[in-house]
């Protein structure tokens, strides 16, 4: 169920295993919109390269300037969705419109009742519907910490002064916009074809910070930098939460945002979902053998094994502390995070199996940082989601 990037890489998988696959969206024909990028050394090498746009030194701004030291690459959302369908019609996956409302057992399998009435049964369900998770049945719970964005499309020499050829900003956190309280900062990255996306981000809060607040303060960075935009520019607006629950997965698979693979120091998940759609199509088709129980339990063995699980818990406990920080201390400590070795950066960005890796980098942000915001750092094991 989803028909996104994460929904149709996990049904093209299952189909290349030679299980037999539906993929059911409200809107499968429906066009991609958003901007999708990852670190370049996070995409599966099997992906071809015409699914990247564009690529780019990575560069941060906090009260210092960082290169990053990696390559930033924006995907070209057509293609991508190209390969994916290729992959998709190559393993008979059949593709259909559905919306599904609800799962429940019948039998040995699963029944899928969706939005029309109708229904359909399956010995596995996949639930990629997006970070709503619509198969988990939540009652409705506190507000989440949500990654808010407001952007304009420009053409490179237009973003010239604030983005350099062959750079791609993925942090700018100085106060350009003029503006006191919550911190946002600038995300500028190359879209290809002489194009540059140029887009004010509240990495996160809860609630998240409102759009109209992003666009004014866009428009004051552009105008701070001498970038004049029409209001016929191609725009791109963001909400989505870095804080949602694991999905309950006791009658469907939580995949991609839905699982939830959201990153929430980046809120990053597409490079994750594409890596691994093979590994859990191969564990679902390993566990059917003896039944679809024992396939859902190989399948989420496959995408939460005991060390993901303690590092999802571990990001979101410094989600947690970054909520808290003082707006003006939060730039400083960006600078002291992109300060650390590489290791330690790659591994809190990107290894959500490496445990070991994670504790490592959390705990080498404590000597570089000032003892309140250390004392946030460690408080943040027992913190409960903020206000």
């Amino acid at each position: 169920m989803g028909g996104g990037p994460a929904g149709r890489a996990v049904a093209a998988a299952c189909g290349a295993r030679g299980l037999r696959t539906t993929l059911l969206d409200p809107t499968p024909d429906r066009p991609w919109r958003n901007t999708y990028g990852a670190w370049v050394d996070e995409l599966p090498a099997e992906l071809p390269g015409a699914v990247t746009a564009a690529r780019a030194n990575g560069r941060v701004i906090g009260q210092h300037e960082h290169d990053v030291g990696w390559h930033y690459a924006t995907l070209d959302t057509a293609a991508l969705r190209a390969h994916l369908d290729e992959q998709l019609a190559a393993g008979g996956v059949r593709v259909g419109r559905g919306r599904g409302v609800a799962v429940r057992p019948r039998g040995l399998r699963r029944t899928v009742w969706l939005g029309d009435g109708g229904t359909v049964d399956a010995s596995v369900v996949i639930d990629a519907g997006g970070h709503r998770q619509p198969l988990a049945r939540r009652e409705p719970g506190s507000t989440r910490a949500e990654q808010t964005a407001v952007g304009v499309v420009v053409d490179e020499s237009t973003a010239a002064p604030l983005v350099s050829a062959g750079d791609a900003l993925f942090m700018d956190w100085r106060p350009d916009h003029g503006e006191a309280g919550w911190p946002t900062f600038l995300y500028g990255i190359p879209l290809g074809g002489g194009a540059v996306l140029l887009e004010e981000t509240s990495l996160a809060r809860r609630p998240g910070l409102p759009l109209p607040v992003l666009r004014a303060r866009l428009d004051r960075r552009l105008a701070h930098h001498g970038i004049a935009v029409s209001a016929y520019e191609p725009q791109e607006r963001v909400r989505f939460p870095v804080d949602t629950p694991r999905h309950p997965s006791r009658w469907a698979l939580g995949f991609g945002a839905a699982a939830p693979l959201v990153h929430p120091a980046s809120g990053y998940s597409v490079a994750a979902a594409l890596r691994l759609a093979p590994a859990v199509a191969a564990a679902i088709e390993a566990g059917l053998p003896d039944g679809p129980s024992a396939a859902h339990a190989a399948g989420q063995q496959a995408l939460w094994p005991a060390a993901a699980r303690a590092v999802h818990a571990l990001r979101h406990r410094g989600l947690e502390a970054l909520l808290r920080m003082p707006p003006d201390a939060v730039p400083g400590f960006f600078d002291t995070f992109f300060e650390l070795p590489a290791q330690h950066r790659w591994a809190y960005l990107t290894a959500r199996e490496d445990l070991t890796a994670t504790f490592a980098a959390m705990l080498a942000l404590l000597p570089p940082t000032d003892w309140s915001t250390r004392r946030r750092l460690l408080g943040s094991v027992r913190y409960r989601p903020s206000r």
